[in-house]
Protein backbone atom coordinates (compact mmCIF):
# COMPACT_ATOMS: atom_id res chain seq x y z
CA UNK A 1 0.00 0.00 0.00
CA UNK A 2 1.63 3.25 -1.05
CA UNK A 3 1.85 5.79 1.85
CA UNK A 4 1.51 9.31 1.19
CA UNK A 5 5.38 10.14 1.17
CA UNK A 6 5.75 6.87 -1.46
CA UNK A 7 3.04 8.63 -3.41
CA UNK A 8 4.38 12.05 -3.79
CA UNK A 9 7.94 10.72 -4.45
CA UNK A 10 6.99 8.35 -7.23
CA UNK A 11 4.89 11.50 -8.40
CA UNK A 12 7.41 13.74 -8.59
CA UNK A 13 9.74 11.04 -10.40
CA UNK A 14 7.42 10.58 -12.89
CA UNK A 15 7.11 14.39 -14.05
CA UNK A 16 10.44 14.49 -16.54
CA UNK A 17 8.60 11.49 -18.05
CA UNK A 18 6.71 14.01 -19.72
CA UNK A 19 9.02 15.81 -20.87
CA UNK A 20 8.77 19.83 -21.22
CA UNK A 21 6.57 21.43 -23.58
CA UNK A 22 5.87 24.36 -25.36
CA UNK A 23 3.21 26.57 -24.23
CA UNK A 24 -0.46 25.15 -25.96
CA UNK A 25 -0.74 26.60 -29.34
CA UNK A 26 -3.28 29.19 -29.92
CA UNK A 27 -6.89 27.34 -29.31
CA UNK A 28 -10.50 28.12 -27.04
CA UNK A 29 -10.84 26.79 -23.80
CA UNK A 30 -13.44 24.22 -23.74
CA UNK A 31 -12.62 23.00 -20.43
CA UNK A 32 -11.31 23.11 -17.30
CA UNK A 33 -9.60 21.97 -14.24
CA UNK A 34 -10.45 23.27 -10.92
CA UNK A 35 -8.03 21.54 -7.56
CA UNK A 36 -9.26 23.27 -4.66
CA UNK A 37 -7.10 22.93 -1.16
CA UNK A 38 -10.00 22.47 1.29
CA UNK A 39 -13.52 22.94 0.51
CA UNK A 40 -14.53 23.01 4.14
CA UNK A 41 -13.43 26.47 4.08
CA UNK A 42 -15.84 29.01 3.09
CA UNK A 43 -13.38 31.16 1.15
CA UNK A 44 -12.34 28.43 -1.16
CA UNK A 45 -16.03 27.38 -1.81
CA UNK A 46 -16.45 31.13 -2.71
CA UNK A 47 -14.21 30.58 -5.18
CA UNK A 48 -15.35 27.21 -6.49
CA UNK A 49 -18.67 28.85 -7.06
CA UNK A 50 -17.65 32.13 -8.64
CA UNK A 51 -15.34 29.51 -11.38
CA UNK A 52 -18.15 26.90 -12.26
CA UNK A 53 -20.70 29.50 -12.47
CA UNK A 54 -18.99 32.26 -14.53
CA UNK A 55 -17.90 29.60 -16.96
CA UNK A 56 -20.76 27.94 -17.06
CA UNK A 57 -21.94 31.70 -18.43
CA UNK A 58 -19.16 31.49 -21.46
CA UNK A 59 -20.15 27.57 -22.19
CA UNK A 60 -16.43 26.31 -20.28
CA UNK A 61 -16.81 23.17 -18.69
CA UNK A 62 -15.10 22.80 -15.38
CA UNK A 63 -13.98 19.49 -13.70
CA UNK A 64 -13.37 20.63 -9.80
CA UNK A 65 -11.47 18.72 -7.23
CA UNK A 66 -11.03 18.58 -4.00
CA UNK A 67 -7.82 17.66 -1.77
CA UNK A 68 -9.55 17.98 1.53
CA UNK A 69 -6.37 20.00 2.66
CA UNK A 70 -4.14 16.65 2.02
CA UNK A 71 -0.98 17.06 -0.87
CA UNK A 72 -1.19 13.62 -1.70
CA UNK A 73 -4.51 13.79 -2.87
CA UNK A 74 -3.98 16.67 -4.42
CA UNK A 75 -1.13 15.41 -6.45
CA UNK A 76 -3.26 12.56 -7.55
CA UNK A 77 -6.41 14.40 -8.54
CA UNK A 78 -4.32 16.77 -10.38
CA UNK A 79 -2.70 13.78 -12.64
CA UNK A 80 -6.68 12.70 -13.28
CA UNK A 81 -7.16 15.24 -14.50
CA UNK A 82 -3.86 15.82 -16.60
CA UNK A 83 -5.98 12.35 -18.42
CA UNK A 84 -9.06 14.20 -18.91
CA UNK A 85 -7.77 16.56 -22.02
CA UNK A 86 -8.26 19.95 -19.61
CA UNK A 87 -6.93 22.71 -21.51
CA UNK A 88 -6.09 24.53 -18.37
CA UNK A 89 -5.45 23.98 -14.76
CA UNK A 90 -6.77 26.55 -11.59
CA UNK A 91 -4.86 25.45 -9.00
CA UNK A 92 -5.00 26.39 -5.54
CA UNK A 93 -2.56 24.43 -3.31
CA UNK A 94 -3.89 22.04 -0.25
CA UNK A 95 -0.52 22.91 1.12
CA UNK A 96 3.70 23.93 1.14
CA UNK A 97 4.63 20.10 1.02
CA UNK A 98 4.35 18.91 -2.64
CA UNK A 99 3.23 21.82 -4.16
CA UNK A 100 5.33 22.23 -7.21
CA UNK A 101 3.89 18.59 -8.34
CA UNK A 102 0.99 19.44 -9.58
CA UNK A 103 2.39 22.56 -11.61
CA UNK A 104 5.21 20.30 -13.01
CA UNK A 105 2.68 17.53 -14.12
CA UNK A 106 0.40 20.03 -15.86
CA UNK A 107 3.30 22.31 -17.38
CA UNK A 108 5.00 18.99 -18.28
CA UNK A 109 1.55 17.88 -20.15
CA UNK A 110 1.79 21.08 -21.97
CA UNK A 111 -1.04 22.47 -20.28
CA UNK A 112 -1.40 25.60 -18.41
CA UNK A 113 -1.67 27.01 -14.44
CA UNK A 114 -3.53 29.10 -13.23
CA UNK A 115 -2.75 29.38 -9.87
CA UNK A 116 -5.29 30.98 -6.90
CA UNK A 117 -4.08 32.26 -3.29
CA UNK A 118 -1.33 29.84 -3.31
CA UNK A 119 1.93 29.79 -4.75
CA UNK A 120 4.24 26.63 -5.54
CA UNK A 121 7.52 27.88 -4.71
CA UNK A 122 9.86 27.30 -7.10
CA UNK A 123 7.27 25.65 -9.74
CA UNK A 124 5.17 28.60 -10.01
CA UNK A 125 1.94 28.69 -12.46
CA UNK A 126 1.90 31.00 -15.78
CA UNK A 127 0.21 33.45 -13.64
CA UNK A 128 -0.60 34.10 -10.05
CA UNK A 129 -3.91 35.59 -8.76
CA UNK A 130 -4.16 36.47 -5.17
CA UNK A 131 -5.10 38.92 -2.44
CA UNK A 132 -2.13 41.57 -2.23
CA UNK A 133 -2.18 39.83 1.22
CA UNK A 134 1.08 41.97 2.63
CA UNK A 135 -0.50 45.23 2.15
CA UNK A 136 -4.07 43.89 3.72
CA UNK A 137 -1.96 42.47 6.91
CA UNK A 138 -0.45 45.29 7.54
CA UNK A 139 -3.57 47.52 7.65
CA UNK A 140 -5.69 44.78 9.50
CA UNK A 141 -2.70 44.86 12.28
CA UNK A 142 -2.31 48.68 12.06
CA UNK A 143 -5.84 48.93 12.89
CA UNK A 144 -6.23 47.13 15.94
CA UNK A 145 -2.91 47.94 17.37
CA UNK A 146 -4.72 51.81 17.27
CA UNK A 147 -7.88 50.35 18.55
CA UNK A 148 -5.47 49.12 21.39
CA UNK A 149 -4.03 52.21 22.43
CA UNK A 150 -0.72 51.54 20.54
CA UNK A 151 0.41 49.67 23.64
CA UNK A 152 0.23 46.04 25.01
CA UNK A 153 0.82 41.87 24.56
CA UNK A 154 -0.07 40.57 21.19
CA UNK A 155 -0.36 37.27 20.35
CA UNK A 156 -0.66 35.72 16.86
CA UNK A 157 -2.57 32.68 14.91
CA UNK A 158 -1.17 31.77 11.94
CA UNK A 159 -2.51 29.54 8.91
CA UNK A 160 -0.78 26.85 7.57
CA UNK A 161 3.03 26.92 7.75
CA UNK A 162 4.81 28.31 4.71
CA UNK A 163 1.49 28.55 2.55
CA UNK A 164 1.66 31.96 0.80
CA UNK A 165 -0.28 33.43 2.68
CA UNK A 166 0.94 32.66 5.86
CA UNK A 167 4.11 33.98 4.72
CA UNK A 168 2.63 37.12 3.58
CA UNK A 169 0.49 37.40 6.62
CA UNK A 170 2.96 37.61 8.93
CA UNK A 171 5.23 39.93 6.71
CA UNK A 172 2.47 42.55 6.75
CA UNK A 173 1.57 42.82 10.34
CA UNK A 174 5.42 42.45 11.20
CA UNK A 175 5.73 45.24 9.42
CA UNK A 176 2.76 47.23 10.52
CA UNK A 177 3.91 46.83 14.11
CA UNK A 178 7.25 48.65 13.79
CA UNK A 179 5.32 51.58 14.30
CA UNK A 180 4.37 50.26 17.73
CA UNK A 181 7.44 49.76 20.00
CA UNK A 182 5.02 49.45 22.76
CA UNK A 183 2.96 46.41 21.49
CA UNK A 184 5.06 43.14 22.28
CA UNK A 185 4.40 39.80 20.42
CA UNK A 186 4.13 37.35 23.38
CA UNK A 187 3.32 34.51 21.56
CA UNK A 188 2.74 32.82 18.03
CA UNK A 189 1.21 29.35 17.08
CA UNK A 190 0.73 27.46 13.70
CA UNK A 191 -2.24 25.88 12.93
CA UNK A 192 -2.61 23.12 10.23
CA UNK A 193 -5.59 23.95 8.32
CA UNK A 194 -6.88 27.14 9.40
CA UNK A 195 -9.72 25.53 10.80
CA UNK A 196 -12.08 27.31 14.09
CA UNK A 197 -11.56 24.38 16.05
CA UNK A 198 -7.55 24.89 15.71
CA UNK A 199 -7.99 28.79 16.43
CA UNK A 200 -10.11 27.98 20.03
CA UNK A 201 -7.73 25.57 20.94
CA UNK A 202 -4.28 27.43 20.73
CA UNK A 203 -5.99 30.59 21.52
CA UNK A 204 -6.54 28.66 24.59
CA UNK A 205 -3.20 27.47 25.29
CA UNK A 206 -1.93 31.25 24.13
CA UNK A 207 -3.80 32.70 26.32
CA UNK A 208 -3.15 30.35 29.46
CA UNK A 209 0.28 31.16 28.61
CA UNK A 210 0.06 35.19 28.29
CA UNK A 211 -2.94 36.14 30.53
CA UNK A 212 -2.25 39.61 30.15
CA UNK A 213 -2.45 39.61 26.14
CA UNK A 214 -4.80 42.10 25.09
CA UNK A 215 -4.69 41.91 21.28
CA UNK A 216 -5.02 38.30 19.30
CA UNK A 217 -4.19 38.21 14.73
CA UNK A 218 -5.80 35.46 13.61
CA UNK A 219 -4.43 34.94 9.83
CA UNK A 220 -7.58 33.68 9.00
CA UNK A 221 -11.43 34.59 9.87
CA UNK A 222 -11.85 30.84 11.21
CA UNK A 223 -9.46 31.26 13.68
CA UNK A 224 -10.26 34.61 14.93
CA UNK A 225 -13.71 33.02 15.35
CA UNK A 226 -11.91 29.97 17.23
CA UNK A 227 -10.14 32.66 19.44
CA UNK A 228 -13.47 34.64 20.03
CA UNK A 229 -14.60 31.65 21.74
CA UNK A 230 -11.47 31.00 23.93
CA UNK A 231 -11.28 34.52 25.29
CA UNK A 232 -15.10 33.97 25.92
CA UNK A 233 -14.49 30.70 28.03
CA UNK A 234 -11.66 32.47 29.77
CA UNK A 235 -13.43 35.19 30.65
CA UNK A 236 -10.58 38.08 31.04
CA UNK A 237 -10.86 41.04 32.88
CA UNK A 238 -9.58 43.14 30.90
CA UNK A 239 -10.87 43.96 26.50
CA UNK A 240 -9.31 41.62 24.03
CA UNK A 241 -9.13 42.76 20.30
CA UNK A 242 -9.09 40.47 17.75
CA UNK A 243 -8.39 40.46 14.44
CA UNK A 244 -8.75 38.06 11.19
CA UNK A 245 -8.52 38.07 7.53
CA UNK A 246 -10.34 36.89 4.55
CA UNK A 247 -14.48 38.24 4.51
CA UNK A 248 -15.88 34.93 5.25
CA UNK A 249 -19.81 34.95 5.46
CA UNK A 250 -19.97 33.60 8.73
CA UNK A 251 -17.28 35.89 9.56
CA UNK A 252 -18.36 38.81 8.24
CA UNK A 253 -22.40 38.64 10.54
CA UNK A 254 -20.08 37.94 13.43
CA UNK A 255 -17.92 40.85 13.09
CA UNK A 256 -21.62 42.75 12.52
CA UNK A 257 -22.36 41.05 15.92
CA UNK A 258 -19.42 42.34 17.86
CA UNK A 259 -17.59 38.75 18.24
CA UNK A 260 -14.50 40.50 16.92
CA UNK A 261 -13.11 43.72 15.89
CA UNK A 262 -11.81 43.94 12.30
CA UNK A 263 -10.95 41.85 8.88
CA UNK A 264 -9.40 41.91 5.58
CA UNK A 265 -12.65 41.41 3.33
CA UNK A 266 -10.91 39.62 0.12
CA UNK A 267 -12.12 39.46 -3.74
CA UNK A 268 -13.22 36.05 -3.49
CA UNK A 269 -15.60 36.13 -6.11
CA UNK A 270 -13.92 38.59 -8.29
CA UNK A 271 -10.93 36.44 -7.88
CA UNK A 272 -12.79 33.34 -9.42
CA UNK A 273 -13.98 35.47 -12.85
CA UNK A 274 -10.41 36.19 -13.17
CA UNK A 275 -8.99 32.74 -13.03
CA UNK A 276 -11.59 31.84 -15.66
CA UNK A 277 -10.28 34.84 -17.66
CA UNK A 278 -6.99 34.33 -17.55
CA UNK A 279 -7.22 30.78 -18.42
CA UNK A 280 -8.62 31.84 -21.56
CA UNK A 281 -6.82 34.06 -22.32
CA UNK A 282 -3.13 31.99 -21.82
CA UNK A 283 -4.81 29.31 -23.74
CA UNK A 284 -5.40 31.33 -26.62
CA UNK A 285 -1.96 32.54 -26.29
CA UNK A 286 -2.24 35.22 -24.74
CA UNK A 287 0.85 36.44 -22.01
CA UNK A 288 0.04 37.56 -18.65
CA UNK A 289 1.61 39.16 -15.76
CA UNK A 290 3.35 36.55 -13.27
CA UNK A 291 1.21 38.19 -10.17
CA UNK A 292 -2.40 39.63 -10.33
CA UNK A 293 -2.87 40.94 -6.74
CA UNK A 294 -6.05 41.78 -5.98
CA UNK A 295 -6.91 44.90 -2.98
CA UNK A 296 -8.83 43.15 0.03
CA UNK A 297 -10.56 46.09 2.05
CA UNK A 298 -10.34 46.83 5.73
CA UNK A 299 -13.68 45.89 7.35
CA UNK A 300 -15.30 46.60 10.62
CA UNK A 301 -18.45 47.23 11.84
CA UNK A 302 -18.92 50.31 10.46
CA UNK A 303 -18.81 48.95 6.62
CA UNK A 304 -19.70 45.34 7.12
CA UNK A 305 -23.27 45.49 6.30
CA UNK A 306 -22.13 45.89 2.00
CA UNK A 307 -20.46 43.14 2.17
CA UNK A 308 -22.61 40.57 4.08
CA UNK A 309 -25.41 42.29 1.58
CA UNK A 310 -22.80 41.33 -1.96
CA UNK A 311 -19.56 39.58 -1.41
CA UNK A 312 -16.98 40.72 -3.56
Amino acid sequence: MLTKRSLLLAAAAIVPLFGLSDAASAKDAKKLGLAVANLQADFFNQIKQSVEAYAKEKGIEVITVDAKGDSATQVSQVQDLVTQNIDALIYIPAGATAATVPTKTAKAAGIPVVNVDRNADGAPGDTFIATDSVNSAKGVCDYIAKQAGGKGEMVIIHGQKGTTPEVDRSKGCGEALKAYPDIKVVGELWSDQWHQDEGFKLAQDLLQAHPNVSIIFGQADALALGAAQAVKVANPDHKIWIAGFDGDVAALKALKDGVFDVTATQQTQGMGRLAVDSAIKIVAGDKLPADQLQDATLTTKDNVAQFIEKHP
